[in-house]
């Protein structure tokens, strides 16, 4: 392996992390995962760095880590700073200020890279998937996401860890990628494949014994064509393969007259349904780890997966996927049945409604009724909406003589929502302003554009100002933005809100939608940081895996969740075609939800006000939340200006 210098650091970066097992390094799931989709791209165009937290000695790795590559070690404390604040894997441009991080953002990146220097790799721009959206929608959000991209890996990591007494009581998430590869198929031209199925199945159904009917276990056992086989023709036929043709025939007039509803579903072929993506990427090296060692320890759970069992050999028939695996140091192979053991009672015994719990509990019934015996419940338990004055009314920034890039025209908006959005940003950027110290860090969570960000860096330029968005789009035009400006205290990182660790001392969002207000809240908290958070669409705040409403403990002694979520949904009715006292119960119900968060945060040492911006037309949303720590002293404030010096 070779050291890097300082100026190697320069180049476009991948870092992927190597930790220490029984003082012995290691691959955790996350640098497989990514060192398995290098080789399957064959791609190129990075540098990869091995960072580990102490001097190790990779060669030992070597029969993991593909030979195409271009490898370095690097020690923690070399790393770029943007870097240093993130989870692994990350990714830096050349410029070094723009930093992808986590699993699926810097996947997608990969294939990004791959496609950009050979634009004939169709392969593997298919597997972004039919909409290029695979693994897009960040894993706060998505369930789908969260399962692949840390519920998976994390199950797997942790039965390699601790096997004992796990190998018949299988992981609740593997039991839940076992029902979601049982779940019918829906793809976009779904209708005319499941009209061809059932003219084949009709076909063959006289050459078919009704015992084989129906049974999964024995379709997985069968030969593919007799399970799958206008799935499997339609997956290969995506993959260029030409072992089975797909069908060129009209379907007869009797089929094609079936409804929709009648014709029977499609079964998986790959994990997202017939044709092999990211999500087959991610999962291909859990797997291989988890099989691997129930193979050798517990071949009798192995009858519980037989849907995984099916989709791990599925995977291996793709082209390049041996060849790829190989180079990682993965001895693929079929998953031997069984036989006769009997079935565990484990897939019974650890219901996947845990999971299933966790992950889709978000689903709520709609609820009937007004808000007001709620907010008189509240108000009998002597609780109502409080807002602070505001502390500047009249403060602004000298637009006119701002540089254009920082005008929000600049985003294509209408006139009249441009003079809306720089009033939203006078009122924040008073605020931090208000807050803020030379060597500050300022983190502007769910930055978009950059409209907050942008504006900060202009006006703090002694303090470092970080932008984090997910949606790459909106965070490239900022980064454009800030080099028409000729801002240097400025980083981008395209990564989930939750894979930022650095610390910093100020945190910044404009309208964080639903959760995503308490998400930056409490990401503020546990980096003993400032907030200055405007909320927005309070109707989707729900309970998460994260988060339970209501949140302080007086909301919790009055309200039920249901009650709760009544107040979320009318505090969305502050829209000016409303009628005037609708919008005011729509405000009074924003500032019950916010004065609940308010507590919460205070309950951890915070001072909060709850604030309107000024003036109130300049959104319906137009609630602010500003909280600092209480126990900060002046002398800790001075150390906390001194650490942030330091930091940068």
């Amino acid at each position: 392996m070779k050291h890097t210098d300082t100026k190697q650091q320069q180049q476009h970066s991948l870092y992927l992390e190597v930790c220490s097992q029984n003082e012995e390094p290691s691959l955790p799931l996350h640098t497989s995962i990514a060192l398995f989709l290098l080789s399957y791209c064959e791609c190129k165009s990075f540098r990869v760095f091995l960072v580990a937290a102490k001097p190790c000695g990779s060669q030992s790795l070597r029969s993991q880590l593909p030979e195409s590559l271009d490898l370095c070690d690097i020690q923690l404390e070399d790393l770029p700073l943007l870097v240093r604040g993130c989870h692994f894997p990350a990714a830096v441009d050349e410029t070094g200020r723009y930093c992808r991080a986590g699993l699926a953002v810097v996947l997608r990146h990969i294939i990004s890279k791959t496609t950009e220097a050979d634009p004939s790799r169709k392969d593997v721009l298919a597997l972004l998937g039919f909409k290029k959206t695979c693994l897009k929608a960040c894993a706060e959000v998505s369930q789908w996401t969260r399962l692949c991209e840390i519920g998976i890996p994390s199950a797997v990591e942790e039965h390699l860890q601790n096997p004992t007494n796990q190998y018949l009581q299988l992981p609740p998430a593997i039991l839940h990628l076992e029902k979601k590869l049982g779940e019918p198929v829906k793809v976009h031209n779904d209708d005319k494949i499941r009209r061809q199925k059932l003219q084949q199945q009709r076909q063959n159904k006289q050459g078919e014994s009704p015992e084989a009917q129906g049974n999964p276990e024995s379709q997985a056992a069968r030969p593919p064509q007799a399970c799958d086989g206008l799935e499997l023709s339609a997956a290969l036929a995506k993959l260029s393969v030409d072992a089975v043709p797909s069908p060129a025939t009209r379907e007869n007039s009797e089929i094609r007259k079936v409804k929709t509803t009648d014709l029977p579903p499609l079964e998986h072929v790959f994990a997202e349904g017939l044709y092999f993506t990211l999500t087959d990427v991610v999962l291909l090296p859990c797997i291989y780890q988890y099989l691997c060692s129930l193979q050798t320890h517990a071949a009798s759970a192995l009858a519980q997966l037989p849907l995984l069992r099916r989709w791990y050999s599925r995977v291996q028939e793709v082209p390049g996927v041996v060849r790829a695996a190989q180079a990682c140091g993965m001895a693929l192979s079929t998953p031997q049945t069984p036989g006769s053991s009997p079935q565990a009672p484990a897939a019974e015994a650890v219901p996947t409604s845990q999971v299933e719990e966790g992950l889709e509990r978000t689903m709520q019934a709609p609820f009937v009724g007004g808000p007001r015996p709620t907010m008189t419940k509240l108000k009998e338990d002597g609780i109502e909406a409080v807002f602070s004055p505001h502390p500047c009314p009249a403060w602004t920034l000298p637009w006119d003589d701002l540089p254009g890039a920082i005008n929000p025209t600049e985003g294509k908006m209408s006139d009249v929502r441009a003079v809306r959005k720089r009033q939203q940003l006078n009122n924040l950027v008073a605020m931090v302003t208000e807050l803020a110290r030379p060597g500050y860090t300022v983190v502007d969570f769910c930055s978009g554009g950059g409209h907050v960000g942008i504006v900060l860096a202009h006006v703090l330029p002694d303090c470092q100002v970080i932008l984090i968005e997910n949606k790459e789009e909106s965070l490239i035009r900022a980064k454009s933005r800030s080099a028409e400006l000729g801002l240097a205290n400025i980083g981008f990182i395209q990564a989930n809100l939750d894979y930022f660790t650095g610390p910093f001392h100020i945190g910044v969002a404009l309208h964080a939608c639903g959760v995503a207000t308490d998400m930056v809240v409490e990401h503020c908290a546990q980096a003993g940081a400032a907030f200055v958070v405007s909320p927005c669409c309070y109707g989707f705040i729900q309970n998460t895996i994260k988060f339970t409403f209501p949140r302080s403990k007086r909301f919790q002694e009055t309200l039920s969740y249901k009650e709760h979520m009544v107040l979320c949904r009318f505090a969305d009715q502050t829209a000016v075609q409303l009628p005037p006292e609708r919008r005011h119960i729509g405000k009074q119900c924003m500032g019950l939800v916010d004065l609940d968060r308010s507590w919460a945060a205070e309950a951890h040492g915070y001072s909060v006000r709850v604030m309107t911006m000024e003036p109130e037309s300049c959104s319906p949303k137009n609630n602010m939340l500003v909280g600092t720590q209480r126990q900060k002293s002046g002398l800790a404030l001075a150390a906390s200006q001194l650490e942030g010096a330091a930091h940068n």
